[in-house]
């Protein structure tokens, strides 16, 4: 305090001069800062407060506390308390903080949430018109992923809660089970074709041992439950006690759980019909409408979502058709699409060895692209990234690629699946740029760094909007083109094959939800108009107004659609790169 009296003008000790501060008002920074601080300290309790009721959120985040047993409660009854609980904290934000005198940082915080809370509550009256069990999201395939790829078991008792997770999967199913009957009552189905998709899914989870005691392997769920407790040091006698433990409750109550999903799915499988349209759903076109905006956050219509789809699909055809002159294809672009679908140079061979090599080259790809981000981004990622297939129980539904957040304690790397179920759909001239997408500088470096950032709200580096989420991935997969990593023309092609892929799905997802389309309109416009595989045509459409529903609102949900449009302003607003 001496030395600070020092430096004080007229002798003023800092006591006097802060009274001073205090009558005639505090400095506006300084008023900021305190708002601010207290704000974020509200954000944080929210935060905190939602992960409690969450254990599965806890999970996806590295957590392991006294709730590691148990399954999130997805019945109507806490869903509408979650809702009704979001919106106080909208107006207790409002209430209770300053806008004014907030920073500029804190403000954009403030905005987002509250966005958030807002396009809850314009959404509020669609809950449920989300389909609870589809070709590539829901329980049947969540809970087996989830347990195998975010169960972490380093000790007895995290295999005790694996245990009691496997008896909770009778109520957690259930309850999904129960959601997919009272959307059903209403008319919310899918169409007929899903069903045998989420059926295949379900009853890959109950075969194998225990279930079927003659069989060769072991179920999913035993495999895993087995070789994680092989790994503790546990001693024979206790380690065959919680197999025959986790024998029991595969029998008990997931094997029943599971029965009943596959007699809800096979009894709405004979009432479904194949209208595929969001239009088709109970107010299904002001649906349609708000999901949109939901995705895009822009005000585009249907009708211009569509129209720019096409004029998209024609800028990138125009491409195309130049890298089809730079390797001397004398043909027309369909033809060549269907060169590039059939030529096996351009595929590794569809067994063990062709997906081994696919990985490893794969790992290759992103480990050259690691040692090249000082040359564009100033910051990168702390989190690992390690490279996986897709798990084969849901590897026929799921889609093409996909990434999985790491846990920000470091306890589990960030992965970037890729379905190898057939090599046919994985062409060697898209490898490079799926991997920039889904890897680095994709997801991973943007999702990892957001969750690794300091002096932001949680709910901002644990959250997302699609349109940035997959803008930023199509960036990703452009971006390396300024390094000259496309060098071979059909490595180029294949990022334009991507990138036509998001500009086709503009075109089929309005045409299927707001001009009516069919599937087959649907899979006959991409198979004319992309190199894709016709079975990945029939996948293509994964609809704006399709979302998981689960209410998992922190754990990761990998957004999937986007126009190259979002990309484009990635481009132009580039905050990272090296100038």
């Amino acid at each position: 305090m001496l030395e600070t009296r020092q430096f004080l003008p007229g002798g003023l000790s800092l006591f006097v001069l802060t009274l001073l501060f205090c009558a005639a008002g505090m400095p506006a920074q300084l008023q900021a800062a305190t708002e601010s601080e207290r704000l974020n300290a509200w954000f944080e309790a929210q935060f905190q407060a939602d992960l409690e009721r969450s254990p599965m959120s806890k999970t996806y985040q590295g957590i392991i506390d006294q709730d590691y047993d148990e399954w999130d409660d997805v019945s109507l009854e806490f869903q509408e308390e979650s809702y009704r609980l979001g919106q106080q904290k909208l107006d207790e934000m409002r209430e209770r903080f300053d806008f004014d005198a907030l920073s500029e940082q804190s403000r954009l915080s403030w905005r987002l949430f509250a966005f958030d809370k807002e396009r809850e509550q314009a959404g509020h009256p669609y809950r449920d018109h989300v389909y609870t069990f589809n070709q590539m999201f829901g329980a049947q395939s969540r809970i087996p992923a989830f347990l195998i790829n975010q169960h972490r078991v380093s000790e007895a008792s995290h295999a005790e809660a694996y245990i009691d997770r496997l008896i909770g999967v009778e109520t957690y199913l259930g309850q999904a089970v129960s959601n997919a009957r009272r959307r059903a009552a209403k008319g919310i189905m899918p169409p007929r074709f899903v069903y045998e998709h989420v059926l295949r899914d379900a009853r890959n989870v109950i075969s194998g041992v225990p279930f079927d005691a003659d069989a060769e392997d072991d179920s999913p769920l035993l495999a895993d439950f087995k070789a994680k407790v092989a790994q503790l040091d546990l001693g024979d006698v206790r380690a065959r006690g919680l197999v025959e433990r986790a024998r029991a409750a595969l029998l008990d109550h997931v094997q029943p759980a599971y029965a009943g999903l596959i007699s809800e799915m096979e009894d709405q499988q004979a009432r479904a019909d194949s209208r595929d349209g969001a239009w088709k759903l109970p107010d299904g076109e002001d649906y349609y409408a708000y999901r949109l905006e939901e995705i895009t956050t822009t005000s585009l219509t249907a009708d211009e979502v569509h129209e720019l789809g096409l004029r998209e699909t024609e800028r990138i055809h125009r491409a195309m058709r130049e890298i089809m002159a730079q390797v001397g294809f004398d043909g027309s672009l369909q033809e060549f699409f269907e060169f590039t679908r059939t030529d096996e140079r351009f595929y590794y061979d569809n067994d063990e060895e062709g997906r081994e090599r696919y990985l490893r080259e794969a790992r290759a790809i992103i480990d050259d692209m690691r040692g090249r981000l000082d040359e564009l981004f100033l910051k990168q990622p702390e989190a690992a990234l390690q490279v996986k297939r897709v798990e084969p129980f849901r590897e026929r539904s799921a889609g093409k690629a996909f990434y999985q957040r790491p846990a920000p304690d470091g306890s589990r790397p960030g992965t970037y699946y890729a379905n190898l179920y057939d090599m046919g759909d994985m062409p060697i001239y898209q490898m490079r740029a799926l991997a920039y997408h889904e890897g680095i500088p994709g997801h991973h470096m943007q999702i990892a760094i957001a969750q690794e950032l300091e002096g932001i709200p949680s709910f901002r580096r644990f959250g997302g909007h699609t349109a940035y989420v997959e803008g930023w991935g199509l960036y990703s997969e452009w971006v390396p083109t300024e390094l000259g990593l496309y060098d071979d023309p059909y490595d180029d092609f294949g990022r334009l094959a991507m990138e036509l892929w998001r500009a086709g799905r503009l075109v089929v997802d309005t045409g299927l939800h707001h001009l009516r389309w069919s599937r087959e309109d649907a899979i006959n416009w991409l198979s004319t108009n992309t190199p894709n595989p016709a079975r990945r045509c029939g996948q293509g459409h994964r609809a704006l107004y399709r979302h998981a529903g689960s209410g998992h609102g922190i754990q990761d949900r990998h957004a999937e659609d986007s126009g190259a449009a979002a990309a484009r302003a990635a481009r132009a607003g580039r905050g990272l790169r090296r100038r």
